[in-house]
């Protein structure tokens, strides 16, 4: 029996044992289910502005923790040694919530306030999120999610609730752009609009030369944040070559802070990263 997963844009139509286009969501009896539940790849206690998130509880730490999978396929991924590949190809251990949430209450010593869903596309495997984010906020820790925020509203409604703080990536502003990243630029800015309502929102943009590098997408999408709110912080992020994405140098410094400064006509709150 055919099953359609609702996730995402790509609503990919999964015949029985299917995986989607993600790679971690799948059709068992029709019915789409996340495959790498609990499955964990990564786990590291980080900064908080490692995130980044510059304006939630500064100083803190947070437990951060990842899967495998993503929902968009960005050449320049850092990360594509788990997002772009399926259980059988990555080393992963098994963690309830429950352990989850103990491992996060165990390092408050050291500063932790809770979990940050990071490193792989967090929301194909949004349940997740939600069940180790219900007993977090039972023991008054955080959950933090960083997304690239291409989901569907109706996830978006069921998920935000349960989360404190977000980054999502805004890796453009342009819909060319998003689709040949194999994104959708509409679903994030919705995403987006429904976030800012719920809970503490941070941006980043990675600047790619020759991609989204124009001073003129920088003003656009710095001012369609502000129309939302514009206190929102945006990260103006410096690119360097990676996966199949390393037919070009790394993104000029100056070009960074110039478009930090484009920013800054729209926003309050703006910081270069990878300077």
């Amino acid at each position: 029996m055919n099953a359609e997963c609702k996730v995402c844009m790509h609503r990919c139509n999964l015949e029985e044992g299917q995986y989607g286009r993600c790679r971690a969501r799948r059709n068992v009896g029709g019915e789409v289910v996340a495959s790498n539940y609990g499955k964990i790849t990564s786990l590291a206690l980080d900064p908080i502005e490692k995130k980044p998130l510059y304006r939630f509880y500064p100083g803190s730490k947070i437990l951060s923790v990842g899967s495998y999978g993503c929902n968009l396929t960005c050449s320049f991924c850092q990360n594509y040694s788990i997002s772009m590949v399926r259980e059988e190809e990555t080393d992963t251990i098994t963690l309830t919530p429950e352990e989850l949430a103990d491992k996060a209450s165990k390092l408050r010593e050291h500063g932790n306030i809770g979990v940050a869903f990071t490193y792989n596309e967090p929301l194909i495997g949004y349940e997740y999120v939600i069940d180790t984010a219900t007993i977090l906020r039972e023991r008054d820790m955080k959950t933090v999610v960083v997304t690239n925020g291409s989901v569907t509203k109706e996830v978006a409604k069921e998920l935000l609730p349960y989360v404190d703080a977000l980054n999502i990536d805004l890796k453009g502003f342009t819909k060319e752009y998003y689709k040949q990243i194999g994104g959708d630029l509409e679903t994030v800015k919705n995403f987006i609009a429904l976030a800012a309502k719920e809970c503490h929102v941070e941006l980043t943009t990675l600047v790619i030369p020759d991609e989204n590098d124009s001073v003129e997408e920088m003003r656009q999408l710095s001012q369609w944040v502000a129309s939302v709110d514009e206190q929102i912080p945006l990260h103006v992020t410096r690119f360097f070559p990676r996966w199949k994405m390393t037919d070009r140098n790394a993104t000029e410094v100056n070009k960074i802070y110039e478009l930090g400064e484009v920013a800054r006509e729209s926003l309050k709150y703006v910081y270069e990263g990878n300077c």
